[in-house]
């Protein structure tokens, strides 16, 4: 079961949906954060031009940067009691430090604020030495060049006096990662739902593709196993598509199945006939019923001539269709064949009282052809004229040849009663019959049409029939012109 249809198109879907939230993450991470740190870069800018006069102010009345470490991570810590400590630990007014450290004050901003909006205030005296550091990581240290370039310059009286940098704190609990991981946190959860809703969704979907699925390898197994009558509901799809092929199938085989049994009916009966008439007559001669007189024996002599032709037609027959029908090709006038076989049937047809007219057609292109086959192709056509068609007394059976776009057509027609539509289609059947009876005077053997178009066909051509209740029907054979 883990091998269905129904599973691998699960995990197909599955995937897909793992992939596109993979992406939909890593986009939306990638475009959210990098705007928010954008936001966060400007708002420390902003910050730091803000805090430049100060820090300015405050190395203009103490000409160092002494205890500016202790100011930029928590100014008002220095306010005592109306007194401050003054720059080398002189006492100084508290009207005086107020308004230098007001000052500051109105423009700093603390290191717990610049903290929670993820960044720190790191500050360099003029040789590039750090002096302030409000997360206390690089106080002494000299930064490169390449950093002091992208600080805010403090300047004093046109000369530069320190660098400010605003950095970005890299911490777990830093605003970037925190809105980092409840935007990844938020993709999940929203993904996961909109995933196990897909997932749910797709179950249903899968299921009414793979239920006619089932459905079809059902019928086959079916089938295999001999129920021939198994059908499946087609719909307007590729899937239905498949159901109508099937059923197509299985209505191909079903019928091909009744030819079957009908043909092993067919020949049962074919052969039985002439068996016993001659095993009758033959007992009849043991039991002294019938004299074994020459008369005798040549009614069983010509039951045994015709179990012989039977058996050799079909054997033909066999081997026409399935291909291994051996012919001995030869360019052939087809006229010439027309009249011989109208020659070995005159007789015939004058015992019936039945005209028979040959039509040649003058120059007629040659064929390539086993000139015996097609003889016999020919000859069943009037056989079965004259037997069907010529309607006693008065009758008349064409024979004619003519030359029509690069090939010759032969026909055979006659003026009998002709066939009736709902039989037309079946008249080159094997055993078909339109006289039902099954009288071997007046049925014949039932394979002589058959055979008539599988040798046609054999030799790249083909065979029709037009007919008219009471007015005759025509059988037309149709040759390829040899090259």
């Amino acid at each position: 079961m883990i091998r269905s249809l129904w599973f691998k198109l699960m995990g197909a879907f599955a995937l897909v949906i793992l992939v596109g939230v993979s992406i939909v993450m890593f986009a939306t991470l990638r475009t959210t954060t990098g705007q928010f740190e954008l936001y966060i870069s400007q708002q420390g800018q902003s910050w730091a031009q803000s805090l430049v006069p100060s820090l300015a102010d405050y190395y203009t009345r103490t000409s160092s940067w002494k205890n500016v470490q202790s100011i930029l991570s928590n100014p008002s810590s220095n306010v005592t009691g109306g007194m401050t400590l003054a720059p080398h630990g002189t006492p100084g007014t508290a009207q005086g430090q107020s308004a230098g450290v007001g000052g500051m004050m109105g423009g700093m901003i603390s290191g717990d604020m610049l903290t929670m909006m993820g960044h720190r205030l790191v500050l360099a005296d003029a040789s590039g030495t750090v002096v302030a550091d409000t997360s206390n990581q690089l106080i002494g240290l000299r930064l490169p060049d390449n950093d002091l370039a992208h600080g805010t310059p403090v300047v004093v009286n046109g000369r530069q006096v320190g660098t400010l940098l605003i950095a970005t704190l890299d911490m777990p609990t830093s605003p970037i990662n925190q809105f980092r991981r409840s935007v990844s946190v938020s993709v999940l959860i929203s993904g996961g739902i909109a995933g196990v809703i897909a997932l749910l969704m797709g179950s249903l979907l899968f299921f009414q593709v793979t239920r006619p699925m089932r459905r079809l390898s059902q019928a086959a197994q079916n089938i295999a196993a001999g129920d021939l009558t198994q059908r499946v509901p087609t719909f307007d799809d590729e899937v239905g598509q498949m159901a109508l092929s099937f059923n197509t199938m299985a209505e191909s085989l079903q019928r091909m199945e009744q030819q079957r049994q009908n043909m092993v009916a067919d020949i049962a009966h074919e052969l039985r006939t002439p068996l016993s008439v001659i095993q009758g007559n033959v007992e009849a001669m043991l039991d002294g019923v019938l004299p074994a007189n020459p008369e005798e024996l040549e009614s069983i002599h010509q039951e045994t001539i015709l179990l012989n032709r039977l058996i050799g037609d079909l054997r033909t027959l066999s081997l026409a269709e399935a291909g291994q029908l051996s012919l001995d090709k030869q360019p052939l006038d087809l006229g010439d064949v027309i009249a011989r076989v109208a020659d070995n049937y005159r007789l015939r047809a004058e015992e019936h009282n039945v005209a028979l007219n040959v039509e040649l057609a003058p120059n007629l292109p040659q064929v390539s052809a086993d000139a015996g086959r097609i003889e016999q192709a020919l000859a069943n056509l009037v056989e079965n004229a004259l037997r069907y068609g010529s309607s006693g007394a008065g009758g008349r059976v064409t024979l004619g040849v003519r030359a029509v776009q690069g090939c010759v057509e032969a026909w055979v027609s006659d003026t009998g009663p002709g066939i009736a539509p709902d039989d037309l289609p079946h008249v080159f059947e094997r055993f078909w019959r339109s006289e039902k009876s099954r009288n071997r005077q007046t049925g014949g053997s039932g394979i002589g049409l058959a055979l008539v178009k599988r040798l046609v066909e054999a030799h790249g051509g083909h065979v029709t029939v037009e007919s008219t209740p009471r007015q005759g029907t025509i059988f037309r054979v149709v040759l390829p012109v040899e090259e």
